[in-house]
């Protein structure tokens, strides 16, 4: 597994740098930015799978880089590492996104401790949400087998479930009915046959005929595509 990758917002240079020694020597890769435009800066043009915020920070405040950074991606753990430790300043951290707090003087192995909890949850959430196909508001869960179209449970024969799971995966491309027979029934399509036509109104009778947007559209001459299309 790589190494996670870990922003450090902190405008105290000898924390900031003592929290990338550490943190390095445990396997993370470490960026550090000492002012808050620097920091929203690095999020904004690199990759990373935790953010460490202080509070009290030059330029762009920790809770303002916060609610920017909620703006863009809801799921990356975000803790605050600050001095202000009161219930108002903890609130006010968790409202605008932060999954954690921890108020300054602490412990490298509580950071470490709640590190460790931050990275492993989020990994068990993309993991599960590798799991679970959406466009619009339909959702497979390719786990549990189930579909879903808003709060709505739909019901597939193991046939159309196949056919549907495959158009989810390929999501705004055009499917040729040869593509569709190979990669479903894993056969060679046959012109006399009309069973992906047939198969196609038996999917859109389920999961569009009654919903809008309708999500199954038919290319003339090429085939069929699975967008989001509004009526």
């Amino acid at each position: 597994m790589d190494a996670a990758r870990i922003l450090i917002v902190e405008d105290e240079k000898k924390i900031a740098d003592t929290l990338q020694v550490g943190l390095v020597e445990n396997g993370y890769h470490v960026q550090v930015a000492y002012d808050g435009g620097m920091g929203l800066h690095h999020f904004t043009t690199g990759h990373y799978n935790l953010l460490i915020l202080d509070i009290n920070l030059p330029g762009i405040s920790g809770l303002e880089i916060c609610r920017k950074v909620r703006q863009q991606d809801s799921t990356l753990p975000v803790m605050m590492l600050t001095s202000m430790g009161t219930l108002a300043d903890k609130i006010d951290g968790y409202n605008v996104g932060a999954d954690d707090y921890l108020v300054k003087p602490f412990e490298f192995k509580e950071l470490l401790l709640k590190i460790n909890v931050l990275l492993k949850r989020s990994r068990q959430a993309q993991l599960a949400q590798r799991n679970i196909l959406k466009v619009a508001d339909l959702e497979m869960n390719l786990d549990s087998k189930e579909i879903k179209r808003g709060n709505t449970r739909i019901n597939l024969t193991a046939k159309e479930f196949q056919l549907l799971e495959y158009f989810l995966h390929n999501q705004n491309k055009v499917l040729s009915r040869a593509e569709i027979a190979l990669n479903v029934w894993g056969i060679d399509f046959d012109t006399n046959t009309n069973i992906i036509d047939v198969y196609i109104n038996y999917l859109r009778n389920k999961i569009d005929k009654h919903y809008s947007p309708r999500l199954i559209h038919t290319q003339t001459g090429m085939g069929y595509i699975l967008k989001v299309k509004e009526d």
